[in-house]
């Protein structure tokens, strides 16, 4: 059985775009995938990605926050 577990819940301000990050286990191990679900209204968009690659994208959005902020 396929294990979800709910790490963080957002909406976003302008689109109100409802966003879930979840924590995916498969059954018969190996490793565990961060699931992204965007909602808007009755569309979904879902997508798993694997550590490395959350970790980058996390630190694109991380440099993007820090140079938005700085010009503000």
């Amino acid at each position: 059985m396929t294990s979800v577990v709910p790490l963080a819940r957002m909406r976003a301000p302008l689109g109100g775009q409802e966003i879930e990050l979840q924590q995916v286990d498969f059954e018969g191990g190996g490793m565990s995938l961060l699931r992204t679900r965007i909602r808007e209204r009755s569309r979904f968009t879902v997508f798993d990605i694997d550590p490395v690659t959350a970790r980058e994208w996390g630190e694109a959005l991380l440099r993007w926050a820090d140079a938005a902020q700085a010009t503000q």
